[in-house]
């Protein structure tokens, strides 16, 4: 069984920093992709960033240059590094864990931005 825990959300002012955290567990097999998606109230569900266990990373445009995507693999976490942070990151940030074409997300952890 495949669990994902969300951690490190929280309200933050414009401008600000987060670091929101990702701990898989389960049977994960070494090759797979983590990462991060986010939903604002109203909104579909968006990519925010991935990376695969090679260390290949893929960014949303609106993220680029302000988020950073990490893992460590051998403790079966990723991380996301978010600086500059505006209102319109206000979301739901869920983790997703892909292995071999199946996914997996967590509960998901609320990020607030004020202006």
């Amino acid at each position: 069984q495949v669990q994902l825990v969300e951690s490190g959300g929280g309200l933050v002012q414009a401008g600000g920093s987060l670091i929101l955290s990702c701990a898989a567990s389960g049977s994960i097999s070494n090759s797979n992709i983590m990462g991060w998606y986010r939903q604002a109230p109203g909104k579909q569900r968006e990519l925010v960033a991935t990376m695969t266990s090679g260390g290949s990373t893929n960014y949303a445009d609106s993220v680029k240059g302000r988020f950073t995507i990490s893992r460590d693999n051998a403790k079966k976490m990723v991380f996301l590094q978010m600086n500059t942070l505006k209102p319109e990151d206000t979301a739901v940030y869920y983790c997703q864990l892909v292995i071999l074409r199946v996914n997996y997300w967590g509960k998901g952890t609320l990020v607030t931005v004020s202006s």
